[in-house]
């Protein structure tokens, strides 16, 4: 007993040690809390230490090559997997499959939310596959360039190939049990492409909030967390997405202000890095925009520290003046997700952030900074900026500045960068994939919606748009407080499902015929 709690709580009892990791997006540690907060309900997972305590889901590793497209390289790594057996009616049932996506995966993948709440419908086998090079699924030898060479969404396709026919061999399951693969975010483009290029493995998927266009310059992010500022749907108003322009131009005063102004200012606002230089103001704005994008991208979640209701109401544009000014508002935000998160800083020096992020040493937490980093620099960009007109942020940190990561961190130019952007795009086909049977579930509050695919494509390449839906919510547990429009949204996934099964078992009957 106590290995297994050991192996499944590690990534659960490290939270607190974020602050001791690389500063990377605080996009990614909002994201990395919310899942570990919905997946770590003991009362969920089942876990009991007393007499007669109910099994936690089986933890398996798997032995897979580090690199599948060299028949001459037999290294080789272990890869985590999860497994939830408790509905599984038995070799002719359903597989869903849970892909991991740029983080660790914990118990909760199998047990909580989707796709384990669909499992006893269907008497389905629910596994999970840690994503390689994150979590503990990370290759001996480190993360040194040489090795994160074989960090990409091909060799992670190829991890789940090789993982549904090693899975299928280990759980004696029919070859003619359909594997439906599920996703949320990244993991919901690998879902959609494990279709889409292994249709003879893979039956049907459902992708999540998936981001299926790379692009380098994702300045459409941030039109969507403007619109939906202005969304009275989930709390926002004219007035708040006024009085966040107000918070941040009011912040960038302080800076040009220097002196006493600006040592003031990094201490309210938590920068542990100096203010002095404009790569170190582009690091703190940055963190300040992923505040409040975090606030419209996780809105109503569980776990998430911050709803779009709250963050307006704080900053004074939803009908609360408690706070004299937007800048005192979001001083308190900064104070409510640094609590939340458990963390003392909000933003480094740009150079401890290169520094961090050169570390070849694994971090302890789960989030996976320097591989997630390496991923947007040779696949996908992801760059969020704010240098539209519209956009209620700083223009900071430019498309440069954060290109100029890529070079110091990996010596990959930008021009490497934006043709790499462009392979991926035509390796996948972008937002026209052209795969059937996959379900695109979004949300229209979720800013990463526009990179994924919203309106069908045909009548078997369908489109789901949940309104004021956030990213990946869907997935999540089912709450007393779930809106009608998600709950609808749930049913027409398990009427996909529905359908997409009946499929599969005339196909299994005409087989036997």
């Amino acid at each position: 007993m106590t290995v297994w709690l050991a192996r499944w709580l590690g990534p659960l009892l490290l939270v607190s040690l974020w602050e001791l990791s690389a500063p990377a997006s605080l996009l990614r540690r909002l994201g990395e809390h919310i899942q570990q907060f919905q997946e770590s309900s003991a009362q969920g997972l089942g876990l009991s230490l007393g007499p007669g305590a109910a099994a936690l889901p089986k933890v398996g590793w798997l032995e897979q090559l580090l690199d599948p497209f060299n028949v001459s390289d037999r290294r080789s790594f272990l890869q985590r997997y999860w497994v939830n057996d408790q509905h599984w009616v038995g070799e002719d049932g359903p597989i869903f499959l849970h892909l991991g996506g740029e983080g660790s995966l914990g118990p909760g993948s199998v047990m909580k939310g989707h796709p384990a709440a669909l499992a006893p419908a269907w008497g389905a086998l629910v596994i999970s596959l840690e994503h390689r090079f994150y979590g503990l699924s990370i290759p001996a030898g480190g993360l040194e360039m040489a090795q994160l060479r074989f960090l990409s969404s091909r060799h992670a396709l190829a991890d789940v190939v090789s993982a549904r026919l090693a899975l299928s061999r280990l759980f004696n399951v029919s070859s003619s049990s359909p594997w439906i693969c599920f996703g949320g975010s990244y993991a919901g483009s690998l879902a959609a492409w494990a279709r889409l290029k292994f249709p003879h493995l893979i039956f049907a998927s459902v992708a999540s909030s998936a981001p299926v266009r790379a692009v380098l310059d994702f300045s459409e992010y941030n039109d969507v967390v403007s619109r939906s500022l202005m969304s009275t749907a989930i709390g926002g108003s004219l007035e708040c997405r006024a009085a966040v322009s107000a918070a941040f131009a009011e912040v960038e005063r302080r800076l040009r202000l220097g002196g006493a102004a600006q040592a003031a200012l990094r201490t309210e606002l938590s920068a542990c890095g100096t203010l002095g230089s404009a790569e170190n103001q582009a690091e703190l704005l940055g963190a300040l925009q992923a505040l409040v994008g975090g606030a419209v991208q996780y809105d109503g979640q569980e776990g998430a520290p911050l709803s779009v209701r709250q963050l307006c109401g704080l900053l004074g544009g939803g009908g609360n003046r408690s706070h004299s000014t937007p800048y005192c508002g979001l001083r308190r935000a900064v104070q409510i997700v640094l609590h939340s998160l458990g963390q003392k800083c909000l933003s480094f020096s740009r150079a401890e952030t290169v520094a961090q992020l050169r570390s070849t040493e694994p971090q302890l937490s789960g989030v996976g900074d320097r591989q997630w980093l390496y991923q947007t620099c040779t696949e996908f960009g992801f760059y969020v900026t704010c240098e539209n007109p519209r956009c209620p942020f700083s223009q900071l940190p430019a498309l440069p500045s954060q290109l100029d990561l890529c070079e110091k961190v990996f010596g990959l130019s930008a021009l490497s960068v934006a043709q790499a952007v462009a392979q991926t795009n035509s390796y996948y086909g972008g937002q026209t994939p052209g795969a059937n049977q996959v379900l695109f579930v979004n949300g229209d509050t979720d800013p990463w919606h526009v990179l994924s695919v919203t309106q069908a494509l045909g009548s078997s390449e369908s489109a789901l748009l949940i309104r004021t839906g956030s990213h990946c919510l869907d997935m999540a547990p089912e709450r007393p407080s779930d809106s009608p429009s998600l709950r609808l949204g749930r049913q027409n996934i398990f009427q996909q499902l529905q359908t997409w099964l009946k499929l599969a078992k005339e196909s299994q009957v005409k087989g036997e015929v």
